[in-house]
């Protein structure tokens, strides 16, 4: 597959997906769903990937869905259907945490919306100091996706998660790593040497273990987690990208200024 908006390198048993659409801070769209679960899969298939390391660029890890599509859509006068681009998406979520080899996610500025989500499926989530994770949805009269509301339960507990989802307020570096979302935080210079040397780190060590270490945390906390993301996730998003409400906040978003919502 022709990679056009993904940069993906295999180098000392490590495989690094670079997210690299900056015109639009990596915002994920089809194409980049596409190229993701190539890469997922032909990571986890490649005898000489030991580890893989998902990253963005230093301003965005990533802007999460590409608003600036759905406002085109919503003035044209058509409909939004994010079914298809969501359930790809959800390959993706779904194949880091089942994934045999260890993922890390190298987070640098803005994570939002699906960013937060692609964050959350590391097995270890590095950051600069000038990371903020922004479950944006609410903001924009959505629900979180690409397992967002899922994983963050199971990390942080139902109230937190709550808070997060219904605010969309920003979650800084350091509040994250409090939480024990992230394992480690560094400077913006010092993040892709920091990350590299801990994936070759664990390129080098018990492989066999680390595999069945993932397996055993995956059959104990995500064994639906494929089944909630086709079965709840998806429908419900579907209702709402079909709201008014939805028009409304995207229309607000594009036109810098505030969203009134009137729940239709």
């Amino acid at each position: 597959m022709e990679l056009k908006k993904l940069i993906y390198t295999v180098e000392d048993g490590v495989a690094v997906v670079t997210m690299n659409y900056l015109k639009n801070l990596n915002a994920i769209d089809e194409q980049m769903a596409d190229e993701l679960m190539y890469v997922v899969d032909a990571a986890e298939k490649d005898p000489d990937v030991k580890v893989l390391v998902l990253k963005g660029a230093p301003k965005a890890f990533s802007a999460g869905g590409d608003i600036g599509y759905f406002y085109q859509l919503i003035q044209a006068g058509g409909d939004v259907n994010m079914d298809g681009l969501i359930a790809k998406v959800g390959v993706v979520a779904d194949g880091l945490k089942r994934m045999s080899k260890m993922v890390i996610t190298s987070v640098c500025g803005a994570a939002a919306g699906a960013g937060v989500s692609l964050a959350l499926g590391g097995d270890f989530i590095i950051c600069a100091d000038n990371a903020k994770f922004i479950l944006a949805f609410v903001n924009l009269g959505l629900v979180p996706d690409t397992g967002a509301t899922y994983l963050l339960s199971k990390a942080i507990g139902v109230p937190r998660t709550m808070e997060l989802a219904a605010t969309g307020r920003p979650l800084g570096a350091e509040e994250a790593k409090a939480l024990g979302l992230v394992y480690k935080i560094t400077s913006v210079d010092e993040l892709d040497e920091v990350t590299m040397k801990f994936a070759r780190k664990l390129a080098a060590g018990p492989l066999i273990s680390y595999k069945n270490i993932k397996k055993q945390i995956y059959d104990a906390n995500y064994t639906d987690y494929k089944k909630w993301l086709d079965e709840t996730e998806i429908p419900t998003q579907r209702e709402c990208a079909a709201s008014m409400d939805f028009q409304e906040g995207c229309k607000a978003f594009m036109e810098k200024r505030r969203a009134v919502f009137e729940g239709k």
